[in-house]
């Protein structure tokens, strides 16, 4: 079970809210696909990953050389609505990484 105050002390990062707003509205990013997204290291996404990972709020897929990020199915419904309305209301401020995104060539073809 997450605690509350793990969950929004986690997401008061700006990086680790950026990063689950992105993955919440994709189903599925890889640490490519979000380096490219918000511009930032791969060592640094890696490392707000892991602590996204280590709370629960995010889980794994692995594909060929490819660890997917999606949100936590087993999050608390308290959890998935407030990440929901946090998606709602942020749509204009995550477009310019939704664009990034979308700009990003060899992406990761998440059905090979």
């Amino acid at each position: 079970m997450i605690n509350p105050s793990q969950f929004f002390k986690c997401l008061s990062d700006e990086t680790r809210l950026k990063t689950v707003l992105l993955i919440l509205h994709e189903k599925e990013l890889c640490v490519c696909e979000l380096t490219e997204a918000i511009d930032e290291s791969q060592p640094k996404v890696s490392r707000h990953l892991a602590q996204l990972k280590n709370i629960s709020v995010l889980n794994t897929r692995r594909q060929s050389q490819w660890v997917y990020y999606r949100l936590n199915e087993e999050l608390p419904e308290w959890a998935k609505q407030v990440l929901m309305t946090t998606l709602d209301a942020q749509k204009d401020t995550i477009k310019p990484y939704l664009h990034n995104l979308s700009a990003m060539c060899d992406r990761p073809n998440c059905c090979d």
